[in-house]
């Protein structure tokens, strides 16, 4: 499934897989700064390997996630760069590159 957020003028959006290695999950979701948060609107979806995937359409720049699996906040294994999000936790950090 591919989200795509509202054309931004001047700047080409790229489509980003997203992934995440939880067999045991029943609902995983995507949230970050660029749905606002929300863990309801980008559902994820678990592949036959237990890996739940999605891709998104995202500008270039920098962006801040996290995976919402069964009702918990999760950090994303592969992430290359994590930052402090402010809550005594840690968001994950993907860069896009035009």
């Amino acid at each position: 499934m591919n989200t795509t957020l509202p054309n931004t003028k001047g700047h080409k959006q790229t489509s980003i897989p997203f992934a995440f290695p939880a067999s045991a999950a029943h609902q995983v979701s995507l949230a970050g700064d660029f749905n606002n948060w929300d863990p309801k609107t980008m559902p994820m979806h678990k592949g036959t390997d237990g890996v739940w995937h999605l891709s998104v359409a995202l500008k270039p720049g920098r962006h801040e996630y996290r995976f919402f699996a069964d009702g918990a906040w999760l950090d994303d294994p592969a992430a290359e760069q994590r930052t402090a999000n402010g809550m005594g936790g840690e968001n994950c950090v993907k860069t896009v590159i035009s």
